[in-house]
This record gives structure tokens, sequence and C-alpha cells, in this order.
């Protein structure tokens, strides 16, 4: 299985290669993926807003003070997020993040990184650092 997917992901790169005829200059690549980020945001606002598939409702985390291991830290998180998407917004919000992916293999491409490689590095640092990697 690992072998198919590194088949796969190598071929979607290697695919956007090809594909990017036009706009192959590094500074298209990177202000196409900026706004294929932004246009994420959108699609997920107006699933909010527009659709009411899901809601947001921010608030203020809450550490509870008996939390001794960052499992049980973990368990108390939100997401803030209720409701799930229905088939059109999840549709929509695929095809913006798979068009953010075309344009980060695209700069992978320009810059001679292959992102099955990057792929595995950040899974092995993950792996390596566990809950400790937090962002």
């Amino acid at each position: 299985m690992t072998k198919l997917k590194n088949t796969l992901l190598d071929e979607f790169q290697y695919t956007s290669q090809d594909l990017l005829i036009r706009n192959k200059s590094i500074l298209d690549s990177m202000t196409k993926m900026t706004d294929s980020c932004a246009r994420i945001s959108r699609t997920l606002v107006k699933a909010v807003t527009q659709c009411g598939c899901i809601k947001i409702n921010g608030e203020k985390q809450e550490i509870p003070m008996m939390a001794s291991t960052l499992e049980e830290m973990q368990a108390h998180m939100k997401t803030h997020v209720s409701g799930s998407l229905c088939e059109n917004c999840r549709d929509l919000l695929e095809k913006d993040i798979g068009r953010n992916l075309f344009y980060l293999a695209a700069i992978c491409n320009t810059l001679d990184l292959n992102l099955y490689d990057i792929i595995i590095k950040e899974l092995k640092r993950l792996k390596l650092l566990g809950k400790y990697s937090l962002r």
C-alpha cells in the first residue's frame, strides 16, 4: 500500500508540473497558493453563513485545572465546529483543498523538492516528538 501511495503522490506532483505552463514562475505559484488558502477559508465561511450545514461557536478554550496529562487536556479541547458539511459544501471544500495541493506541488517542483519525501520527514518528526511537537 505504501508503494501505491508513493506512486500516487508522485504522479500528482509530476502531473501538476506538466500542466503548469503559463504560471510557471515561483511568484505565480506562491500567490496562487495564497489565493487558494483564502478560498478554503471563504468556502468554510459560506458553509456557515449561507448554507448553514455547520456552525462555528468560537470561545476561549478552557483547560481544566485537574488535567494531569496531555491526553486529559486534549479530551477537553473543542473544535468549535458543530454539524457536518453537506454534500455540496464538502465538494466545494475538496475542490479548494485540491487546488491548494496543486500549487503546493508546483512550488515543490520549482524548488526540486519531493512532496512525498517532505511528508515522510514530517511524519517521522511528529512520531519522534509526539505530543511535544505542539504548534
